[in-house]
């Protein structure tokens, strides 16, 4: 035999990634659809709920603070703000990030998104990228 004295190859291991739970708060339905598509197929993210409005965005992340790992929020919204649902989760555990997503990223948006506690701000026209490398950076750190 050619290969009698040959030594296995040890098999790969593979490990899944770990699912980034994340909800959305963001009012327009294309932009809402397009987003959680590129996520779940690009950073391991698992879309656990959305809402469109700023009470209802509220009250899901803090009713439910066990099945969220992510917050992305539009700053503008149906009713009310994505400022309101960042000021809401400022207690958040340490594991839970909330980020914003606009069209609207601008210096003083940035500075009082940092005022709220925003773990990072990114524009929806040309941070997408950015935003993918952070869900795998927070999926890699839950792991």
């Amino acid at each position: 035999m050619l290969f009698q004295n040959a030594v296995p190859m040890p098999q790969p291991t593979w490990t899944s990634p770990v699912i980034l739970k994340t909800y959305l708060v963001e009012d327009n339905p294309t932009i809402r659809d397009n987003l959680i598509a590129t996520l779940e197929e690009l950073a391991s993210v698992d879309a656990v709920g959305t809402s469109d409005n700023e009470n209802d965005g509220k009250d899901w992340l803090l009713n439910n603070p066990q099945k969220w790992d992510l917050a992305i929020l539009d700053l503008f919204l149906k009713q009310g703000s994505g400022l309101g649902v960042l000021a809401a989760c400022r207690d958040r555990k340490p594991n839970q990030k909330v980020v914003v997503l606009s069209n609207y990223a601008t210096a003083d948006i940035r500075q009082r998104c940092a005022q709220l506690g925003v773990d990072a701000v990114f524009d929806k026209s040309n941070e997408i990228d950015a935003l993918v490398e952070f869900c795998l950076r927070q999926s890699d750190d839950l792991d």
